[in-house]
């Protein structure tokens, strides 16, 4: 009779042990229904499968209903989130205060934008001098009912009497231009279309300007077709666009583009001549007094060059040519040869991030470990001096004339709001023009040190570390860890609202400064492109792991976050080491690193990242592309995928296509959800209250899972 009961009870515990396994590991969400195709690719004889090819077709109805669907399984999520509520309060708090932007002069007039805090979009004002009442120039917020139209660039003629802007629907890189007085407000017939990463450079006589454009994309594929071969264009005041005149092209080389520059005598016409997303350039130039075709002066890409200015014939540079960390160089273009070519300011021990032409001094802008540090070169004999501001922070948007030693800039760090500042390089004087203040906020109250760790080659990477004074550290402390690494970006410490709110939540925000940006110059850029790639992955995991060995947070307290670039760091992050976060936040992220060339401006990063079409590139991009190596059967981390319809930067087909995946893969309850917005592209433009919702969506799912870790 015992044994009897006893082989009934090891029945039993074998049923429930097995029902209760199968149970834990089961996937029990139920995800919307993403249709798998049979697509294979063969790169380099290697067969590559894409099951959800079908999701790059962002027009079909197929893709359309997808996105409907994922997004209503999302916010059956999000929509009841407690902390999503609580950060949303705090963010509107936060932003109903007044924003200002850095002011800029051209002749009499001074120009700011501003927002009242209640604003969608801020407004562009001018005042003729300080003194004087600011009268609007351009209102955004009247170009649509939700915000989502927003204004892109903005370029003063030369006599400040009609302004050029451009216009950007829903996010997108597309812009319309448009001219209007300044004075009396009226908005000139005048309409560019299709044009894209351009600024608007105004001839000196007024007559009109220069611009970039592409051809008109074919209906339906605004948003993806590849952007090649961009043209240079002048637009006479007056003319339909179809009248333009075509200034330069070169189809042999639809990998070209161009940035304008007109001398200060308005002798000279500059093209800098960029080939996708490489930081050198050429750099050719034309003397508009003569009927003349373009002159070659750096006709290879050898190195960065940046025209700041010039006296006559003599043209000055910032260069990092046989300089990782940038220098200050002339030359003759009478004399062109480069064993004429002068040193002016010589590379120093810090990266030189900016050069500013004053009337009568060089601006030096340098980068100190990730702090700013700022000297000014007298002209004539190169006599060096500090600006009179000794703070640990960023000095940004410097705003100069080359007619005035008087220029504003910003300062900024973590702790920090933005404050604004008027400097007189004559006599060092300084005074403070405006300052955000944010309700209940006192820096004073919190704590935000930097601090290197070394990685896992041993270099050692600065990371700045902010909180709440009152906020306890240790294993259950909420951490966001915040990336990027490319492109010869560098990420500063800036004072960030998103940043503040976690803090208020009782967080930890960390911001390692990984290699593949500019905070060290060139050097530390090329240590994280194409095949050192790889680098920036282990920094910022390695940054992970500091943070916890310290006992600053833990991995289940952890969420990392990252855009673009970065929402490819989170991709590749998450799926190689997913037992060192507890949730994920990949946004605008370049998933598919195989097919990223096809599409939009998507072939320009090749500079960073290498061509899949090549063999020794593609056999390091397969090994982190994210939508390559999700693992079936695993289980990852909470994650929420975030991109937007309109973005044709990132298209969102990358997002689309590793979310399907992801969730296919997913073999536990932890979910795996995208947020698609319908109206917004890559991120800039985005109005005051999608910027509220995102957020209080992104972070309010992290606090939700981590709290719960």
């Amino acid at each position: 009779m015992f044994k009897t009961i006893y082989k009934y009870y090891l029945l039993f515990c074998y049923i429930s042990l097995v029902i209760f396994s199968t149970h834990s590991v089961a996937k029990t969400i139920h995800y919307p229904v993403s249709i798998k195709g049979n697509t294979q690719d063969n790169y380099h004889g290697i067969i590559i499968d894409d099951p959800y090819r079908g999701l790059e077709d962002l027009n079909s109805e197929q893709t359309q209903s997808w996105i409907i669907e994922q997004n209503r399984f999302t916010n059956s999520y999000l929509d009841n989130l407690s902390e999503k509520k609580q950060i949303k309060l705090l963010l509107e708090k936060i932003y109903n205060k007044e924003n200002q932007s850095v002011p800029f002069r051209k002749k009499s007039k001074i120009f700011t934008y501003y927002n009242n805090g209640a604003w969608q979009q801020s407004k562009l004002f001018y005042q003729e001098n300080t003194q004087n009442k600011k009268k609007l120039v351009i209102d955004p917020n009247l170009l649509s009912e939700d915000g989502t139209v927003s204004i892109g660039s903005v370029s003063v003629s030369p006599n400040s009497e009609l302004i050029a802007y451009s216009i950007s629907d829903g996010g997108s890189d597309w812009k319309t231009w448009k001219i209007k007085h300044i004075k009396n407000g009226d908005i000139l017939e005048d309409t560019i279309k299709w044009s894209k990463f351009s600024n608007a450079e105004w001839a000196k006589d007024n007559s009109g300007f220069y611009y970039s454009g592409y051809s008109k994309p074919q209906k339906g594929d605004e948003y993806k077709e590849l952007n090649r071969n961009q043209k240079l264009f002048f637009h006479t005041l007056g003319q339909p666009q179809s009248k333009n005149q075509l200034i330069y092209e070169r189809p042999e080389h639809p990998e070209w583009g161009w940035g304008t520059t007109i001398t200060e005598d308005g002798r000279y016409l500059i093209l800098s001549v960029s080939e996708g997303t490489d930081e050198r350039n050429r750099l050719f130039y034309k003397d508009l007094r003569q009927d003349e075709s373009f002159v070659e002066l750096i006709p290879d890409l050898r190195a960065q060059f940046t025209f700041l200015g010039n006296e006559g014939s003599i043209f000055w540079f910032f260069t990092n040519l046989d300089a990782p960390k940038g220098k200050v160089i002339s030359i003759d273009i009478n004399h062109p040869e480069e064993n004429n070519w002068k040193v002016l300011i010589d590379e120093q021990n810090d990266a030189l991030t900016n050069v500013e032409i004053l009337e009568n001094y060089i601006l030096c802008q340098y980068l100190n470990n990730v702090a700013s540090e700022v000297f000014l070169y007298e002209k004539e004999s190169l006599k060096k001096k500090t600006i009179n501001f000794n703070r640990q922070g960023i000095i940004s948007n410097i705003s100069s004339n080359q007619d005035s030693d008087i220029f504003y800039f910003s300062y900024t760090n973590y702790i920090q709001p933005n404050q604004i500042y008027k400097y007189n390089a004559k006599n060092d004087d300084i005074s403070l023009v405006w300052a955000k203040e944010i309700p209940q906020f006192n820096g004073d109250h919190y704590i935000s040190q930097q601090v290197f760790y070394p990685t896992k080659d041993g270099t050692m990477i600065p990371m700045f570390i902010s909180h709440h004074q009152d906020t306890e550290l240790g294993v259950n402390a909420p951490l966001l860890l915040y990336g990027y690494g490319g492109f010869d970006i560098s990420i500063l410490p800036n004072f960030k609202e998103r940043y503040l709110a976690w803090m208020l939540m009782g967080g930890v925000v960390a911001v390692p400064n990984i290699r593949g940006g500019g905070e060290y110059g060139e050097e530390w850029h090329q240590q994280g492109m194409l095949k050192n790639k790889q680098n920036v992955f282990d920094d910022f995991v390695s940054a992970a792991e500091y943070l916890h060995t310290m006992n600053i947070s833990s991995p289940k307290k952890t969420v990392i976050e990252g855009r673009s670039n970065g929402g490819l760091l989170v991709g590749a992050t998450m799926l190689q080491r997913p037992d060192l976060f507890g949730v994920t936040l990949p946004s605008v992220g370049v998933m598919d690193m195989l097919r990223f060339n096809k599409f939009t401006i998507g072939w320009a990063w090749e500079s960073d990242y290498g061509s899949p079409e090549k063999l020794e590139d593609f056999q390091v991009l397969v090994k982190y592309s994210p939508y390559h190596n999700i693992e079936r059967g695993e289980c990852y981390p909470p994650t929420l995928i975030t991109t937007s319809e309109l973005d044709d930067r990132v298209v969102p087909s990358h997002s689309y296509k590793f979310a399907a995946r992801m969730q296919e893969a997913q073999n536990c309850t932890n979910p795996i959800l995208i947020r698609i917005e319908t109206r917004a592209g890559h991120g800039a433009g985005t109005p005051r209250n999608k910027t509220i919702e995102y957020i209080s969506d992104v972070y309010g799912f992290a606090l939700h899972y981590l709290l719960q870790n």
